[in-house]
């Protein structure tokens, strides 16, 4: 039985189109100014409001969340993080979920599947072989909650990033 994380302060529609805009500038900087791929995320912190971290992807094994969240666990007490929320442009693949949760963050907000980046990416594609494994599956076998909302489908927020990231994979 999952242990719940300490209480979450609700996401307000406001703050979450502010979180989407900022990580989706994120991935279009990452993309345009550094030569990266289209993978970016950020820590709000218990406000949900501060942007306390950022990352993009750096390589295929060194994810946007994973790095995102392993800085977050050397930089921010457990309890503080289980009231912070992590926002990515892509749905965590399962080693970013396992990341996010031994980081102890409490919310995760992204805005398009892993099944949309495999339609975008292809299959077989050596720079990003996706694993058919949604992480609400990871975080079901945990033993404390995250709470995860995504994608962002209706918001239009998935048309966005995916548009954004066929720039990269073209």
């Amino acid at each position: 039985m999952a242990t719940p994380s300490p209480t979450l302060l609700p996401l307000t529609q406001p703050q979450l189109t502010a979180a989407c805009h900022a990580v989706l500038h994120h991935q279009t900087q990452a993309q345009d100014l550094h030569k990266k791929r289209p993978f970016a995320a950020i820590l709000l912190a218990p406000d949900n409001k501060t942007i306390l971290l950022s990352s993009n992807s750096l390589s295929h094994v060194r994810h946007a969340e994973s790095e995102l969240a392993r800085n977050a666990a050397d930089n921010y007490d457990w309890t503080y993080l289980a009231r912070c929320t992590l926002v990515s442009t892509w749905e965590p693949c399962a080693m970013c979920a396992g990341a996010i949760y031994w980081a102890h963050i409490g919310r995760l907000v992204y805005l398009a599947s892993e099944s949309a980046l495999g339609e975008v990416i292809g299959v077989g594609n050596p720079e990003n072989l996706t694993l058919d494994l949604p992480c609400r599956r990871v975080f079901e076998k945990g033993q404390s909650v995250v709470e995860v909302v995504g994608p962002l489908v209706e918001e239009g927020w998935e048309g966005k990033v995916v548009e954004d990231s066929r720039r990269y994979w073209g």
